[in-house]
């Protein structure tokens, strides 16, 4: 019994050192304010510092529902997304909202999407975002079966909606 015990607190001293810790506050001091570092989900973006652009945004962003009826539910069993962005960019405070937005009314499995906050430099320690070759931020990458099949980077070339179907069906 002992044995059970002592295994059972390893799987779970184990698990939580691997676990990761979302959305972090840090005071930047290039961007002069708070931002989320590293790893972030749409509830980081609730709090006092984020929410009044987030929730604006996400507010008052219209959706082309009739662009995102191309899409189907079988586009999205192997959908994967990143999004890399920054709370002090103005692109990604315009953009991560309504991509939100997107998402929930597509019924996408937020467990598919990661987002990582990174800093001027576009660094986020603790996270792999110096493998990703960004530029500029937001960039929104899709991928299907762990392959990149397409990028937002910025902002869309048509618009969201349009840029998300021309990647999803485009593969």
């Amino acid at each position: 019994m002992k044995k059970y015990i002592i295994l059972i607190c390893l799987i779970i001293a184990s698990y939580m050192l691997n676990a990761q810790e979302i959305n972090k506050i840090e005071y930047d001091e290039i961007a002069e304010e708070n931002i989320l570092m590293a790893y972030c989900n749409k509830e980081g973006f609730t709090g006092d510092d984020f929410n009044y652009w987030f929730q604006d945004e996400y507010k008052h962003y219209t959706i082309d529902k009739e662009t995102l009826e191309l899409l189907n539910s079988d586009s999205f069993s192997s959908l994967h997304i990143k999004a890399v962005m920054g709370t002090w960019c103005e692109d990604s405070q315009r953009e991560i909202p309504r991509i939100i937005k997107i998402l929930d009314h597509l019924d996408y499995n937020f467990e598919n999407l990661t987002i990582i906050g990174v800093d001027k430099n576009k660094e986020a320690e603790g996270t792999k975002v110096d493998q990703l070759n960004i530029e500029l931020v937001p960039t929104i990458i899709f991928y299907i079966d762990n392959k990149e099949i397409g990028r937002i980077i910025e902002s869309p070339t048509e618009s969201l909606e349009k840029d998300i179907t021309n990647i999803i069906i485009g593969n």
